[in-house]
């Protein structure tokens, strides 16, 4: 990401948000300011003008440690690149969400860029072959989880074959809404993607 301009020569600043990536690195800093998005990155600095940016991304990524994760990468004309996410590092043993931070700084971000008349492509969900890989990935599980099922009942094993079940329908709620929450799709301005926001 090369840096456009110091953000401290720019004025009239908008909606703010940071967050930690990692437990030693650095707050990542964005602000809205008139002129565009202004990002500080540890000794990084820069403003990508909203006109500039060429592409926003919106996904729902859980970890382990935080259910309720989201991302948005944005893309300026140049190539650089943006990662921002819906939660912050506080403790060794703490992933925090920002919630309400993170949705009111993304819906705020995509009403400026609308104003500024920004062309930039609005893309909800994981990239088409990374969907696709998913699902197939889900069918051959689902297939190996009734393969078991119907041998643990053949065999009478009647714990073997609740607890399979039990797993089955753990694994189809929580694999199932990463995946109808990441269908990839096309949105707008106006109508940003609620599944893909805190």
């Amino acid at each position: 990401m090369a840096s456009r301009s110091d953000p401290e020569e720019q004025g009239d600043a908008g909606a703010a948000y940071a967050y930690k990536a990692s437990l030693i690195g650095a707050a990542q800093q964005f602000e809205l300011g008139e002129a565009g998005l202004i990002w500080r990155i540890g000794p990084k600095a820069g403003l990508w003008p909203y006109a500039t940016i060429a592409k926003v991304r919106l996904s729902y990524r859980p970890v382990s440690m935080q259910s309720r994760r989201y991302r948005a990468d944005i893309e300026d004309v140049s190539g650089g690149r943006l990662r921002i996410l819906s939660t912050t590092w506080q403790t060794v043993a703490l992933m925090a969400p920002q919630d309400q931070a993170y949705r009111e700084f993304m819906l705020e971000l995509h009403r400026r860029m609308r104003a500024a008349g920004s062309r930039a492509e609005l893309i909800g969900g994981l990239p088409p072959m990374v969907h696709t890989a998913a699902l197939v990935l889900i069918a051959l599980v689902a297939a190996a989880l009734t393969g078991l099922l119907a041998r643990a009942v053949a065999v009478g094993s009647w714990s073997g074959a609740l607890f399979l079940a039990g797993f089955a329908l753990l694994f189809g709620w929580q694999i199932g809404g990463f995946i109808r929450r990441n269908r990839p799709r096309r949105y707008t301005f106006d109508d940003v993607p609620k599944d893909l926001l805190p």
